[in-house]
């Protein structure tokens, strides 16, 4: 890859590794609706701009249902889930069991379409799990599987959610899609949170950490992530799964002071490798470009051009 290319994945791994440490703090103040809220409604508002540019929004029409489905799959249901969780689970345990999802995909993989899983794939999988048992021993998940089983779903949301973006939305443009899908996640908690009402005035770090959400990790991610695609490709792009949960770990560690025991480490280990296994492809097999990723990587990356002139590559 090129130095931008890998620039560009490193700077991911950490946007993306993040948002375990800011939702953390966030839930010691404000309700989970609320980080969900401020996260969507700050990345929309971010990435409007971005969306209208040559009236991207106009793609969207006969699309709205898939859309919905999309929202409620990868937003809706997942970031309220990880935001519950977090009152009670630590930043890093959270960053751990999300890097499950390539396991969850594999599954589904096989049981609804019928595609074929090599034998390495199933051991990544088995592997994987034992990771996953790792942070369920005594004390790991802090005496509360219930969380756990809350970021499993958010991880089985992430897994379904590219399904219905392959199937329904191939060729729409995936910064307008985002935004859509950030709008449709705000109105959805714009009445639980006003519903919660009373609600106590949060702290500065709580404060700092719903905007970052809603800045860093929501809106600069998605615009740097489809610029990522555009420079490395789809394939290369998912390396930054690998590297999400061990920033989790770290700055959990590091920040939060939370305990990084051996029993994490083996879990992030058996959790990471397992996942890359799981999630091999046979070899000859391409990648298929996420939806809407050409589109989204043009209107991200060139200016409209003048007439008469050639467009410049920004």
């Amino acid at each position: 890859m090129t130095r931008r290319g890998w620039a560009l994945l490193l700077a991911m791994g950490v946007i993306w590794g993040v948002p375990y440490l800011l939702i953390k703090v966030a839930v010691e103040e404000v309700t989970p609706a609320t980080v969900v809220l401020a996260r969507t409604s700050i990345g929309a508002l971010l990435l409007l701009p971005f969306a209208l540019r040559r009236g991207g929004l106009r793609a969207l029409r006969g699309h709205w249902p898939a859309i919905g489905a999309f929202a409620v799959l990868e937003l809706v249901i997942p970031w309220i889930l990880l935001s519950n969780a977090e009152r009670t689970l630590s930043s890093s345990t959270t960053g751990l069991l999300v890097a499950t999802v390539p396991i969850a995909a594999v599954v589904i993989g096989r049981f609804v379409d019928g595609q074929a899983v090599a034998l390495v794939r199933w051991a990544g999988l088995l592997v994987a799990l034992g990771g996953v048992a790792l942070l369920l021993g005594p004390g790991a998940a802090a005496g509360d599987p219930w969380a756990v089983v809350q970021v499993l779903v958010a991880a089985l949301g992430y897994a379904i959610a590219p399904i219905v973006a392959e199937r329904h939305l191939r060729g729409v443009p995936a910064i307008p899609m985002t935004t859509a899908c950030l709008v449709i996640a705000a109105l959805v908690y714009l009445p639980v949170v006003l519903l919660e009402a009373p609600h106590e005035r949060p702290g500065t770090d709580a404060v700092l950490a719903l905007v970052a959400l809603g800045t860093v990790s929501t809106a600069l991610a998605f615009v740097l992530f489809f610029r990522l695609i555009a420079e490395v490709g789809g394939a290369r792009s998912t390396l930054v799964a690998y590297l999400n949960p061990v920033v989790a770990v770290a700055l959990g560690a590091l920040v939060l002071d939370e305990p990084l025991t051996l029993a994490v480490v083996a879990a992030a280990a058996l959790i990471l490798a397992g996942s890359a296994a799981a999630s091999r492809r046979s070899h000859g097999v391409p990648e298929p470009e996420p939806a809407g990723v050409a589109d989204a990587a043009t209107a991200l990356t060139v200016e409209p051009a003048p007439t008469g002139s050639r467009g410049d590559a920004t």
